[in-house]
């Protein structure tokens, strides 16, 4: 069944501040109940990647805040052509980690195989093939990676119409990755994917087989705490944090969506818990909060919580009782349009840091 959303205007300007008086550009909804045409930058289909057919829910067209019109760049392959995004690496150790590594801040962890791995990948935007497909994503590094200690890993995904240079260069959100690189002072590793079709409509499951894919690489070539894996994201990059949470609770330890909803599919075969982070405009017309309601019953019934809540930081925040040992679910539910929240970067991070 297709679903009706509102059409945005002329592109706007990616600011925060504009977010939400953008607002006023809006068209009707589409009568027929089609997607979004969206005057936002659109992130452009990377060379050689072949148009999957739509699913059966349809493909859905999400905006953006807007963005300044044109062909959007990921910011080119890799030195080389590589996959890893600079220095060839070599073949990784398939043993267990070296010995010496490091845990992550919060205590030992799942150190990954990549640890102890000298030849690794840089920062910098890379490709990486995916079922013959070409796909773009940026890697960041902190400053002063080592192989042996173990980081957290964080996916950040962008909005329809922006790329993945917009949340790395912290067009949106409160700076660099939705504002958590600065927070995380050299603790985490940072990915900014770049969507198809300007966005993630995930159809055919292709965006979680990139997800898998960059996955495999990162583990294999970087030391990384595997218990310590995250996703957020605002809009269309909130939806693939809510599929992720629905697909891949087994690998990631919590989402933090923002303005999200189920338009990227939600598989409920995996039914591990996962902690939730999650925002959501009250007066937000381009995804209804009814739908962002949705995906949060998903995972109040998938953390076993009942229907109680107690008031938590920041303000509006409520923390949902019951729920299963390790997988809070936090709900911040904001007086806005279709933004994140200007408390996101601090409490998402917050929240993140906590496991």
């Amino acid at each position: 069944m297709k679903r009706r959303f509102i059409r945005m205007g002329a592109a706007l300007a990616l600011t925060a501040s504009c977010v939400a008086c953008a607002r006023s550009d809006a068209e009707p909804a589409n009568p027929d109940g089609g997607g979004l045409a969206g005057d936002a930058g659109s992130a452009g289909t990377p060379t050689g990647v072949a148009g999957a057919a739509s699913s059966a829910a349809g493909t859905p067209q999400v905006p953006g805040p807007g963005g300044a019109g044109g062909a959007a760049s990921s910011g080119g392959s890799a030195s080389g052509g590589g996959p890893l995004g600079g220095a060839q690496a070599g073949t990784a150790s398939a043993g267990a980690a070296a010995s010496g590594v490091s845990g992550g801040a919060a205590g030992g962890g799942q150190a990954s195989t990549g640890c102890g791995v000298m030849d690794h990948p840089l920062s910098g935007s890379a490709t990486i093939d995916v079922g013959g497909n070409s796909r773009e994503y940026i890697l960041k590094l902190p400053d002063a990676y080592s192989a042996s200690t173990q980081y957290k890993l964080v996916f950040g995904w962008h909005w329809r119409g922006g790329k993945a240079s917009d949340v790395a260069n912290g067009t949106l959100g409160g700076g660099p990755y939705y504002g958590l690189e600065k927070a995380s002072k050299g603790t985490t590793i940072f990915v900014a994917p770049n969507g198809l079709d300007s966005g993630w409509a995930n159809t055919g499951g292709r965006d979680i087989m990139f997800l898998k894919a960059m996955l495999a690489l990162f583990e294999s070539k970087l030391c990384i705490d595997q218990s310590r894996i995250f996703s957020t994201g605002f809009s269309y990059g909130g939806m693939m944090s809510d599929a992720i949470g629905c697909d891949m609770a087994d690998v990631f330890r919590a989402i933090a969506p923002m303005s999200g909803a189920l338009y990227s599919g939600c598989s409920k075969t995996n039914t591990q818990p996962i902690a939730v982070w999650m925002s959501h405009g009250a007066s937000d017309d381009i995804v209804p909060l009814a739908d962002g309601k949705a995906a949060l019953d998903v995972f109040l019934e998938k953390n076993g919580c009942n229907a109680q809540t107690s008031a938590t930081t920041p303000s509006p925040c409520v923390a949902y009782q019951g729920c299963s040992a390790g997988h809070p679910v936090t709900y911040c539910e904001f007086t806005g349009g279709h933004q994140p929240p200007t408390f996101a970067s601090a409490a998402i991070w917050d929240f993140f840091n906590q496991f």
